[in-house]
């Protein structure tokens, strides 16, 4: 059992938010608070995009208690399983901290590794897609969780 996931995007405003509150509600209440998220160039303080929250309501989970929060080595060091949306940010969390490499992995690892596209200042449509790769994602790893 990992009992701290860490998810990690770039603004920790769309993506990473987003699977961090649907992957605590499908884990239930009793391992949920392992679960939180950070961004690589994080938007510190700023609450999750309005059209990623709305999506996430629409699907019953409620992300209006986030706030961003940036990444930093005392996090990768903390957490037992790391998972990151794009190839790109298992590089750069590998640089930032060489010895959690072995912990960090993509969240469509089970589903051919692919990224999840940064939704940012697209069109709902883009939200809703991402939103259903991040699914996808998510019910992947709750086998291994």
């Amino acid at each position: 059992m990992f009992e701290r996931i860490l998810i990690v995007c770039v603004g920790n405003i769309c993506r990473s938010p987003t699977a961090e509150y649907l992957l605590r509600q499908r884990l239930g209440d009793s391992h949920a608070s392992g679960v939180s998220s950070a961004g690589l160039s994080a938007m510190t303080g700023y609450p999750l995009d309005a059209t990623a929250l709305q999506v996430l309501r629409e699907h019953d989970v409620d992300g209006g208690q986030h706030r961003a929060r940036q990444l930093n080595t005392a996090l990768l060091r903390q957490s037992s399983l790391i998972l990151a949306m794009e190839k790109s940010h298992v590089a750069e969390i590998g640089r930032m901290a060489p010895e959690a490499s072995g912990k960090v992995f993509m969240l469509s690892r089970w589903d051919g590794g692919s990224d999840v596209p940064d939704p940012y200042r697209q069109e709902r449509a883009a939200f809703e897609h991402v939103f259903a790769l991040i699914d996808k994602g998510v019910s992947s790893w709750l086998r291994y969780l």
